[in-house]
């Protein structure tokens, strides 16, 4: 009965997200952007604790940061070779506040033997449409960014390639200055881990990981940066470095972030 209900509850979770509309929102990323190979285990709940802040700055030097994004993250197809998570983020301070997201696609390795990494995602396609007054930049939530993933660890590197592109709203995904659209573009990102532990389970990891992104376009979105995540268990980790922005208009000038991430022991189902 327990597992049934899951079941209804995720099926019902994800025709909400397709029909209501995914709004700005942090799906599996690799620092800044959501480009990366990543797609979260079937049943295990991801949770992520992000912060952007400037850095010695006084008040009237324009110090700000960007709001707080409490993130859940739930794996909710039970196969290995081909994947599937939904998101909620909860941003705060931030007048519109909830937000949702979505991926789905195949890891490296599963189409055959060496494939890359194939994967397709929506996020920030929000509720609200921009009501900004002329002149003011514009702050619809409703940028319904679809993007592509193409992944592939790298030999001798052992470190992970992703690129693809983007398209979303160019109504919503605007330069600051101007007004002009720029809602297409790439985004690429790249990762390595360093220092491979064990758990208690034997289960291998990398206690340090690099991390860099960066996605393209003077708009709200582009920006990237560079950073260590830095392992405590194979399960959290605490990732931190700089990220600066395309548009300063939208996110000021470049910030520190610190991200918490979580993920619980799988919370329902099996793999098959």
């Amino acid at each position: 009965m327990k597992n049934k209900f899951l079941s209804t509850a995720v099926i019902n979770i994800v025709l909400l997200l397709f029909l209501s509309g995914i709004a700005q929102a942090t799906p599996s990323s690799t620092y800044w952007t959501p480009m990366t190979p990543d797609i979260q285990a079937f049943g295990v709940l991801h949770i992520g604790v992000d912060n952007y802040f400037t850095v010695d700055k006084k008040t009237t030097q324009g110090a700000s940061s960007l709001p707080t994004d409490v993130g859940l993250t739930l794996g909710v197809l039970p196969f290995d070779k081909f994947q599937m998570e939904i998101g909620v983020d909860y941003l705060q301070p931030t007048d519109y506040p909830v937000s949702f997201n979505a991926k789905m696609g195949f890891p490296e390795g599963a189409l055959f033997k060496s494939a890359p990494a194939l994967q397709v995602g929506i996020f920030n396609v929000g509720t609200h449409t921009n009501d900004a007054l002329p002149g003011q930049n514009n702050n619809g939530t409703n940028q319904n960014i679809v993007y592509a993933v193409i992944g592939k660890t790298i030999p001798f590197i052992e470190g992970r390639l992703s690129a693809g592109p983007y398209i979303g709203n160019s109504s919503a995904l605007q330069n600051s200055a101007t007004g002009d659209s720029q809602n297409a573009g790439f985004m690429v990102a790249f990762d390595r881990g360093f220092w491979s532990v064990k758990d208690k389970e034997g289960n291998k990891f990398s206690r340090i990981v690099f991390a860099a992104d960066h996605a393209s376009g003077t708009n709200q979105i582009g920006g990237g940066g560079f950073g260590f995540y830095y392992y405590f268990t194979k399960d959290i980790s605490l990732l931190t470095g700089p990220v600066w922005f395309n548009d300063t208009g939208y996110n000021g000038s470049w910030k520190w972030t610190v991200q918490l991430d979580i993920n619980t022991p799988q919370l329902f189902g099996k793999k098959k």
